[in-house]
């Protein structure tokens, strides 16, 4: 079945620089994700994990139409060009790919 695919982004920054190189990143990508159908929703900073261990520097999920757009995205050469850019932001990250669940 060709559904929705969400991943959720969880990145830790490098201490010199690595937010303001990941907001470079972040303008680099824009375009990329439009073309393929990429929907980045509202990101977020953790202020207290209350329950298990939980702190990252920032988390989002993007949305994508289908696995094939994500696949797409990550293997196109305008991708490849800018994906340093992550690299050098990011001291670690967990990338999970989700799909919707209903109660």
């Amino acid at each position: 079945m060709d559904q929705p695919i969400y991943m959720l982004n969880a990145l830790w920054f490098k201490k010199d620089g690595g937010k303001e190189k990941y907001t470079q990143y972040s303008g680099a990508i824009a375009p990329i994700l439009k073309a393929v159908g990429g929907e980045p929703q509202p990101a977020y900073k953790p202020n207290q994990a209350l329950i298990g261990s939980w702190d990252p520097d920032v988390f989002f999920v993007v949305k994508y139409p289908n696995q094939a757009a994500f696949e797409s995205m990550v293997s196109s050469e305008d991708y490849a060009k800018i994906k340093h850019l992550r690299e050098e932001a990011i001291e670690n990250s967990i990338l999970i790919q989700c799909n919707a669940f209903d109660w």
